[in-house]
C-alpha cells in the first residue's frame, strides 16, 4: 500500500483532528505503516519532537494514534498568536519570524515548498500520510495562498475528504456550500463526505444523505456518533467550550470532591496540561476568569500562555491578582506552569516578548524571569521526592531562583533541575508534568491535605493508558462506522475521475 488523504472540515472544530487520529490508529492496527501530517496549524498547545522541534500538539497525538514518535516533518509549519495581532512562525519545528497577517502572506509560496518537501519525506518513508487540514476548504478569500487544504490537496494529487459537524446544525447545507464554493480544480480532489457528532439512529439520516450524494455526486463514507467523554490533545480553545466542569473520571475515592480551578487566560497555551487532572476519580477541573469563581475552589493552576506579561496585565486589570494572592494566603495549592510560573515570581524582565522591560509579577515565589530571544526547546527528565518524572520545555528565558525549594532534581548529579516551591505555591517551567502518575497523586494528596478535603487520589489511574484508550475508541470509531473499504481505495487509488462539478464554483 502506498498513498496519501486529506481531512479537511466544513469548519473549524469539526473534528479532523479526531477523525484524522482515528484513520491513523485504525490503520496502524490493519499493520500499515501509516503517519499524521498537517501543513499550517495555528495553535498554542504545542509538544516538542525527541530531537527539539516544536509541532503541534494534535499531530504529536496523533503520532501515538500511529504507535510512532512524531517528528518535524508531521508539522512544517506552525503559527503561535501573539498578545499584538501578530504571530510567531515556526518553521520545520524552530521559530523563524514574527509576522503579521499581511506579512505572512507573501511568506506562503516558499511555506508551500516546505511543507511539500516534508509531505514527500513522510511518504516515502511510511506506507500511508494522513492529512488534515485547517479551518474550512472553502475559505475563498484564503485561496490563492493556502497550503493547508485544496492548495495542498492540488499541488500533491490528495483525495480529500470533507467532515461535518451535525451537532452544530446545518451539517448538509455546510458540505453542499464547501463543494459549491471550490473551483472546478478542487472540486476534482474532493472524494466523498463524513458526517461527524450524530445523535440517534443513522437510519433516520438517510433521506438527507441520498439527496446529499445525488446533489455532490460524491458518497457519505461514514455517520459518526456523538462519543460522550472523549478528550484528545486539542488545537485551540474552541474546544474548552466543550470542556464543562465534569468528574470525567469518575466518582471520588474519599467522601469529597477536589474542586480544581484553572485560569482561562487570554491567550491560554498548552491548557492540556490539566488534562491529566480530570482523569482522576473526584476531581473537578473548570476554567475560569473572575475572582469570585475561585471562593470554592480547593486548588488553583495559572496554565501557560503565548503573552505572559499582556495576560497579567489582563489579569490585574480584573483583580484576579489580589484573588490568586488570598488564594494562596489561605494555604490553598497553587501551581504554576510555564507562563503562569513567570506571573507568581517577583519580577518579569521582558525586552523580546511585550518588549515591555523590567514588570512585577505576583511576588509569590521568589524568582525573577528573564525573557531571551532563543527559544528553549527541550525535553528534560528528573525526579521529584526520588519518583522518575518526563516534560517538556516551550519558553523564551531562564528563571533566576533566589529561594523556596526547587522540586525537580537532576538525579544523576544531585542538583536542582527546575521548579521552586514555597509552602503551596508551586511553580515549573515543564509541561506534562502532570502526566507523571506518582508526581500528580503526590501533588493532589497535598493539595486535598491544604484544602481540609476528605478526597485521595486513585492508586491506579494511568495516564498513558487512558490516553490509549482514548486512542482505541477513535480507532473502534472509525473500524464500526466509516466505510474503511471505500477508505482504502481512496488511499491507494486516489480521487475518481468524472466526478461532477458542482456550480458556481469559485468566484473569477
Amino acid at each position: 500500500m502506498s498513498g496519501a488523504l486529506l481531512v479537511a472540515g466544513t469548519t473549524s472544530d469539526a473534528g479532523k483532528s479526531v477523525v484524522t487520529a482515528g484513520i491513523c490508529r485504525w490503520l496502524s492496527r490493519q499493520g500499515v505503516r501509516v503517519a499524521p501530517f498537517k501543513a499550517q496549524n495555528m495553535s498554542l498547545n504545542s509538544f516538542v519532537t525527541l530531537d527539539g522541534a516544536e509541532i503541534g500538539r494534535a499531530q504529536a497525538m496523533q503520532a501515538a494514534a500511529c504507535r510512532i514518535e512524531p517528528s518535524a516533518a508531521m508539522n512544517p509549519v506552525l503559527l503561535k498568536p501573539g498578545g499584538d495581532g501578530r504571530s510567531q512562525v515556526v518553521l520545520r519545528g524552530r521559530a523563524v519570524a514574527e509576522v503579521s497577517a499581511l506579512d505572512y502572506r507573501e511568506r506562503k509560496p516558499a511555506l508551500l515548498e516546505a511543507a511539500l518537501e516534508c509531505l514527500a519525506e513522510l511518504r516515502a518513508g511510511y506506507e500511508v500520510v494522513v492529512c488534515e487540514g485547517a479551518g474550512s476548504p472553502a475559505e475563498i478569500n484564503l485561496r490563492s495562498g493556502d497550503i493547508a487544504n485544496m492548495g495542498l490537496a492540488t499541488a500533491a494529487g490528495l483525495p480529500v475528504v470533507v467532515v461535518g459537524d451535525i451537532d452544530r446544525g446545518g451539517v448538509f447545507a455546510a458540505m453542499y456550500g464547501t463543494q459549491a464554493l471550490l473551483s472546478a480544480e478542487d472540486q476534482a480532489q474532493l472524494a466523498g463526505w463524513v458526517v461527524n457528532k450524530f445523535r440517534g439512529d443513522a437510519r433516520l439520516l438517510e433521506p438527507g444523505l441520498e439527496m446529499l450524494r445525488g446533489l455532490t455526486g460524491r458518497p457519505v463514507l461514514g455517520v459518526l456518533p456523538m462519543l460522550n467523554g472523549l478528550w484528545l490533545d486539542a488545537e485551540d480553545s474552541l474546544a474548552l467550550d466543550a470542556r464543562p466542569g465534569v468528574l470525567s473520571g469518575g466518582a471520588p475515592v474519599g467522601r469529597e470532591v477536589l474542586d480544581v480551578a484553572v485560569l482561562r487566560l487570554p491567550r491560554l497555551s498548552n491548557f492540556t496540561d490539566v488534562d491529566a487532572l480530570a482523569q482522576e476519580p473526584g476531581v473537578l477541573v473548570r476554567f475560569v476568569t473572575r475572582p469570585e469563581e475561585l471562593a470554592g475552589a480547593d486548588a488553583l493552576v495559572l496554565p501557560g500562555t503565548r503573552a505572559t506579561v499582556a495576560d497579567l496585565e489582563w489579569l490585574r486589570g480584573r483583580r484576579l491578582d489580589r484573588a490568586v494572592g488570598a488564594f494562596a494566603a489561605s494555604g490553598r495549592s497553587v501551581l504554576g506552569v510555564c507562563g503562569g510560573y513567570q506571573m507568581l515570581g517577583r519580577e518579569i524582565s521582558d525586552r523580546v516578548e511585550s518588549k515591555a522591560g523590567d514588570v512585577p509579577g505576583l511576588g509569590l515565589l521568589p524568582l525573577r524571569f528573564d525573557f531571551a530571544r532563543e527559544k528553549t526547546l527541550a525535553r528534560p527528565s528528573g525526579t521529584v521526592d526520588g519518583r522518575p518524572v518526563l516534560g517538556y520545555e516551550i519558553h523564551h528565558g531562564v528563571a533566576e531562583v533566589e529561594g523556596g525549594e526547587p522540586f525537580i532534581v537532576d538525579p544523576r548529579h544531585g542538583r536542582p533541575e527546575d521548579g521552586c516551591r514555597v509552602g503551596s505555591v508551586w511553580g515549573t517551567t515543564w509541561h506534562g508534568l502532570l502526566e507523571n502518575d506518582g508526581f500528580r497523586r503526590d501533588w493532589l494528596r497535598q493539595a486535598a491535605s491544604a484544602a481540609g478535603r476528605d478526597f485521595r487520589p486513585a492508586p491506579d489511574v494511568s495516564f498513558a493508558a487512558r490516553r490509549e484508550e482514548q486512542l482505541d475508541r477513535l480507532g473502534d470509531l472509525v473500524g464500526e462506522h466509516m466505510d474503511t473499504k471505500a477508505l482504502l481505495r481512496l488511499i491507494e487509488d486516489g480521487v475518481p475521475r468524472g466526478l461532477p462539478f458542482v456550480p458556481p464554483g469559485a468566484p473569477a
